[in-house]
């Protein structure tokens, strides 16, 4: 990729229950210079509860952002983790890494599959157009769901620490992304010293990544960390979208 210098930003968690959050932050993307040179991580039925299509006016704001160049990809199904995991390790990543939404983290291959392909075809209708990404819901993922990947031929996916493509196999990027998490006041601390260290250490990295959700800005302190990390990785980086990233 030369000597060129890239960040890889995203939107996760893109459901019409946050509509008013998502445009925010399409807002601020805006604002910041980024445009529509983003990724939208979608959810076909966020927690069950907000099935994609029964949802036209969502569908049709996806679709101009699509039109205007916004990548989509998938984000699972529905964003909630009903596996019965039976390791004690498993059961502690669950419940501590993620608020119990990290939906593939316990699937079996076959299971993984079928909420693959329908979650794509899902997708694909609102939007307009193929999809070829995955990003599992808390960066968490199974063997089964690995495989299930590699076989329906997922050009891209991105775990919290490296970006492959499960097609070969082939690992593109590894560096850690960079996030937000506004669940606590701890969480809500933590990720400001992270984002302001990220701007420091991973400053030597051709890519980075960025990532928002959409209660990020329900806390204005991160809202006004986000745009002061976009707007410094910005000042010497190009976004790059994420086929752009495994094309390399």
């Amino acid at each position: 990729m030369s000597s060129a210098r890239y960040i890889v930003p995203c939107v996760h968690d893109v459901t019409p229950r946050h509509f008013d959050r998502l445009r925010r932050i399409h807002d601020l993307l805006e604002t910041v210079g980024i445009g529509s040179r983003y990724a939208m991580l979608v959810v076909p039925d966020f927690w069950r509860e907000w099935p994609l299509l029964e949802h036209p006016e969502f569908c049709a704001w996806l679709r101009a952002r699509a039109d205007e160049g916004v990548e989509m990809l998938l984000h699972g199904f529905t964003h909630r983790d009903e596996s019965a995991h039976t390791s004690a390790a498993a059961r502690l990543a669950a419940s501590t890494l993620t608020a119990r939404e990290g939906e593939f983290f316990g699937l079996d291959e076959a299971t993984a599959r079928e909420r693959l392909i329908r979650g794509r075809a899902v997708v694909e209708e609102a939007v307009g157009r193929p999809v070829t990404g995955f990003v599992a819901p808390a960066w968490l993922y199974s063997a089964g769901t690995h495989a299930a990947l590699r076989e329906l031929g997922f050009t891209v996916a991105e775990d919290h620490l490296s970006v492959w493509r499960p097609t070969d196999g082939k690992v593109v990027h590894r560096s850690p992304v960079v996030s937000y998490a506004s669940r606590d006041r701890r969480r809500v601390l933590g990720s400001l010293v992270w984002s302001r260290t990220a701007s420091i250490a991973l400053a030597p990295l051709s890519v980075v990544r960025h990532a928002i959700h959409p209660h990020d800005l329900d806390v204005p302190s991160l809202e006004a960390e986000i745009e002061r990390s976009l707007r410094d990785f910005l000042t010497t980086r190009t976004p790059l979208s994420y086929e752009g990233l495994a094309a390399a």
